[in-house]
């Protein structure tokens, strides 16, 4: 038996806004939207991808399970992500190799610095 991952569910008070953001800040694209929920992938046949799904509660603690992404240039990514609305943790990273960050729901996620040897 073999398992093929499609994608993961990301619960949101506003699915769309926050399915357009991620699309924006990954380069990704939409596949799959109505008036509640929104489908982006890397390329519109390469999975897996992020659906984003209403729910009536807000986010209470931190996630079980985020994003890490590693770009070119951590420092500007952050910058980029942080100007499309990304918001810095509240977490201490004193020599820390990587950024946590929130997106405009507050789900945290980490841009990472260079891969170390």
């Amino acid at each position: 038996m073999a398992l093929e991952w499609e994608q993961i569910i990301v619960d949101s008070s506003d699915p769309i806004a926050l399915g357009r953001w991620w699309a924006e800040a990954l380069g990704w694209v939409v596949v799959d939207e109505s008036e509640e929920i929104i489908e982006i992938r890397p390329e519109p046949d390469q999975m897996p991808g992020l659906l984003f799904v209403p729910v009536p509660e807000g986010k209470t603690s931190k996630n079980r399970l985020h994003p890490d992404f590693r770009p070119d240039d951590q420092e500007a990514e952050v910058a980029r992500l942080l100007s499309l609305g990304a918001r810095p943790a509240d977490t201490v990273q004193d020599e820390q190799h990587w950024v946590t960050l929130l997106d405009p729901e507050g789900n945290e996620f980490c841009v990472l610095g260079e891969r170390r040897s």
